[in-house]
């Protein structure tokens, strides 16, 4: 598959079932587990220290989401990296708030040393992470996606890692092409955990043996249309994650690709 190429991408998960290990936030799990399920993947949420080495290895991919800390977690997202790169497991960072305090800040250092295939996050926690001065609020971004299109391009080619720029327009960069996705409603900002949710689709198409750079454009795209389907049929925020489930169930490959806007 190439990165516009995306005319067989659902089937290709769904056949593959991929067994997706997340350490993700508190805020997340539920909404992650239902994107994961909805799309034909296996998710599993394991996060304590004492198994998170044994489970990574048995995983397709592993999600890593930093968006509700404690020392603890870091360890165990540290062992679960370590243990994923050593099975030649693919595994997804998603730096929440990286930017926003010394905590985040060490865990997102630690994080990277440890080689993510895929990093995806929203424009100021992109431009924080690769090391440059952002003012993030809170977990929200504020600066546009492209804003951080130099700062993605220059994270992918110091840390090897596909880097995944969320926003108005998603951008993916390998640090010298980049891949513009251009799906989605603005209902996706009005429900909480959908831009983790997108982390594990990234990571279910990873774990489908998709390249990652593909896999993060899949990944995007699947959301992005899901979105726009289901912000058609809801009055409100909880009827659309509703129906972003349901969406993401019904979604097939000619839909996909034929909605998609990937250039």
């Amino acid at each position: 598959m190439t990165a516009i190429d995306l005319s067989s991408a659902l089937s290709t998960l769904r056949a593959r079932a991929p067994l997706v290990h997340n350490i993700t936030n508190f805020v997340a799990m539920n909404t992650t587990a239902n994107a994961l399920l909805a799309v034909g993947a296996s998710p599993a949420m394991v996060h304590a220290i004492e198994e998170v080495a044994d489970f990574a290895p048995l995983a397709n991919a592993l999600v890593v989401n930093i968006g509700t800390l404690s020392p603890e977690w870091v360890e165990a997202m540290a062992r679960a990296a370590g243990a994923a790169n050593a099975a030649g497991v693919p595994w997804i960072l998603d730096p929440v708030a990286v930017g926003a305090t010394p905590l985040r800040r060490d865990a997102g250092r630690r994080l990277m040393a440890l080689k993510p295939t895929v990093v995806r996050g929203n424009a100021s926690e992109i431009i924080a992470l690769a090391g440059e001065v952002s003012a993030g609020k809170g977990v929200d971004s504020t600066a546009a996606s492209d804003a951080a299109l130099d700062a993605a391009a220059a994270l992918a080619r110091a840390s090897g890692a596909i880097v995944a720029v969320t926003g108005k327009i998603d951008y993916v960069t390998d640090g010298k092409r980049t891949v513009a996705v251009d799906n989605g409603d603005v209902m996706l900002t009005r429900v909480t955990a959908t831009g983790c949710a997108v982390t594990a689709l990234i990571g279910a198409y990873l774990g489908a043996g998709f390249s990652p750079l593909d896999a993060a454009v899949a990944g995007l795209a699947t959301m992005g249309v899901a979105g726009e389907i289901a912000a058609a049929k809801a009055t409100g925020p909880g009827s659309f994650q509703v129906a972003l489930f349901d969406a993401l169930a019904a979604l097939d490959d000619a839909t996909l690709a034929a909605r998609a806007h990937v250039s």
